[in-house]
């Protein structure tokens, strides 16, 4: 009960602070964009995250004092991480993206990579450093069920668009994303591993950061080379007793 009582607190602490900002509840992006219009978009951004961080904070703490936790920002290669914090902000850098602001493409690449690091970073808390770990009892296809499912509804992708099909083919998507996500955060015990491979998949389904602002094919481009490493740099990584024994467990 008391796993239950912590998931369910993690999902509503979630799901309602993320979601007063992305519904604009208070009109605070039209205030900010009044104000500081280059600034909305990037504010809202952290603002969406911010609930899944405050969730997954609240309840780790509640979490260690009955099982411990398992997941760390580092995991278990501090130089590890740190490599996978640098590659998407040198590719963004280095390949740039446009910008509605006039700023030179390369400098904004670097802002846009550094943000959207750190709001991966906020969200890889929760579903990975938070309920993939806390949900470690239940076998792997239920954990990352429920996890892609949470996940799914904290988009509340049904508000914007009601189509049965899309919000399936989402749905399907958060739960492989969940399962793909959940092995390296098995393997490395790494937020900050979790949040690379997050930051890839955010590229590819256009952060409202980036939208449709890269030149030509240059954001498939980031995506492969940051996948590609990425996976190379995980591979390497020291597998932990339970990535072994979920390995097996495939077998």
């Amino acid at each position: 009960m008391k796993i239950i009582f912590r998931v369910l607190l993690f999902f509503s602490i979630a799901i309602t602070i993320s979601n007063i900002f992305r519904l604009d509840v208070f009109e605070i992006k039209n205030r900010v964009f009044e104000a500081y219009p280059k600034a909305s978009t990037p504010l809202i951004v952290f603002l969406e995250g911010i609930g899944v961080l405050f969730g997954a904070l609240i309840t780790i703490h509640l979490m260690k004092k009955s099982k411990g936790a398992t997941m760390s920002l580092f995991g278990t290669s501090r130089t590890k991480s740190i490599l996978l914090i640098i590659l998407p902000i040198i590719v963004l850098t280095i390949i740039g993206i446009n910008s509605s602001a006039k700023l030179n493409p390369n400098i904004y690449g670097f802002i846009v990579a550094i943000s959207i690091f750190i709001y991966c970073v906020f969200e890889e808390y929760g579903w990975r450093g938070y309920l993939q770990d806390e949900l470690s009892v239940l076998k792997p296809w239920k954990r990352y069920l429920l996890i892609g499912f949470l996940w799914y509804l904290w988009h509340l992708p049904f508000v914007a668009n009601t189509n049965i099909i899309d919000n399936l083919m989402f749905l399907a998507i958060m739960i492989a994303a969940s399962w793909g996500i959940g092995q390296i955060a098995v393997a490395t015990k790494s937020i900050i591993a979790c949040a690379a491979f997050h930051f890839a998949g955010n590229i590819f389904m256009a952060n409202q950061l980036i939208k449709n602002e890269f030149e030509g094919n240059s954001k498939m481009i980031a995506v492969g080379i940051i996948l590609i490493l990425s996976i190379l740099i995980t591979s390497k990584w020291p597998k932990s007793a339970e990535h072994i024994k979920e390995t097996r467990h495939k077998k």
